[in-house]
């Protein structure tokens, strides 16, 4: 299972339970791969309210964990932003475009 964008916003009390239900039912058992915007040490108090839940859920999650922390900018705001690139890769990209633009006249 994986689990994109832990803790992002708190969950509501009738949600707070539920994280909790599904690390339960996987711990140990079965592999969980859990990705969050926050550092791990943030994750228990953006869990909400509910801190006796967090606790639960944090034990599960970081008790058999292999934690791999990364840092840097993000890849996703690079996205926008065109990558340094070669000449021969500027023409080859420029007459993709080209022949995409080409197709679409096409079918019209």
């Amino acid at each position: 299972m994986v689990i994109d964008d832990l803790a992002l916003r708190p969950p509501s009390p009738q949600q707070a339970p539920d994280p909790l239900e599904i690390m339960e039912d996987r711990h140990a058992t079965r592999a969980m791969i859990i990705a969050s915007q926050l550092p791990v040490a943030s994750w228990h108090a953006a869990m909400g309210d509910e801190q006796t839940i967090a606790d639960a859920i944090m034990d599960r999650v970081l008790s058999r964990a292999h934690r791999i922390e990364m840092g840097g900018e993000s890849l996703l705001a690079g996205r926008s932003a065109q990558p340094a690139t070669s000449q021969a890769n500027q023409t080859t990209a420029g007459t993709a475009k080209a022949n995409v633009g080409d197709r679409r006249r096409r079918r019209r």
